[in-house]
C-alpha cells in the first residue's frame, strides 16, 4: 500500500514541476524532484511520464519539452496574446522589467504572463495597472522585454 502512496505522492509533484518548469529531459526532471527530496531512477520517470500521458513536444521558439494532455505548453503565445490590448507599456530597469496596463487589467496580464511561463521569466507581482516582472538570473531584463513585445506587436509603447 505504500508503493501506491508513494506512487501517487511522487506523480503529483512531477505534475507540478512540469506545470512550473520547463522539462526538455528526465535528468532535469530528476533534478527537480531530488530538490523536493524525492529520488527516482530514469526508468521509474519513464513510467511516470507515460502513466500521466506526458508527452515531448517542440517549441515554436526552438528546443523541447515535457507536457501534460491536461496543461499544454504549445498555447504558450495564445494566453499572452489574449491580454495584449490590456497592456499600454513595457519597460525594463537593471533587474526586473515593469509591464503597465490599463486600470484593473495587471491581475489578467500577470496571470497570463505565470500560466505561459515565457522563457526568462521566474515570476510576477501585480497591483491594479503595474506588475513588476523578475526575470531568472543570468536573464537581462531587456531581453524579457523584448521577447514580451515580440508577442504584443501591436498597440504598446515601448
Amino acid at each position: 500500500m505504500a508503493d501506491v502512496a508513494t506512487h501517487r505522492t511522487r506523480r503529483e509533484v512531477i505534475k507540478r514541476l512540469l506545470r512550473m518548469h520547463v522539462v526538455s529531459t528526465q535528468e532535469e526532471l530528476g533534478e527537480l524532484l531530488r530538490r523536493e527530496g524525492i529520488v527516482a531512477t530514469q526508468a521509474t520517470l519513464s513510467r511516470d511520464l507515460a502513466k500521466l500521458e506526458a508527452r515531448r513536444v517542440t517549441f515554436p521558439d526552438g528546443g523541447t519539452g515535457y507536457e501534460l494532455a491536461e496543461a499544454p505548453l504549445r498555447r504558450k503565445d495564445d494566453a499572452l496574446r489574449a491580454v495584449h490590448s490590456l497592456v499600454t507599456t513595457v519597460d525594463d530597469g537593471d533587474a526586473m522589467v515593469v509591464v503597465r496596463t490599463v486600470p484593473g487589467g495587471a491581475p489578467a496580464v500577470a496571470a497570463a504572463i505565470d500560466q505561459t511561463r515565457p522563457a526568462g521569466v521566474l515570476g510576477t507581482i501585480a497591483g491594479d495597472d503595474t506588475i513588476f516582472l523578475v526575470p531568472v538570473k543570468g536573464i537581462k531584463p531587456s531581453r524579457v522585454k523584448r521577447d514580451l513585445l515580440a508577442v504584443w506587436k501591436k498597440g504598446i509603447a515601448s
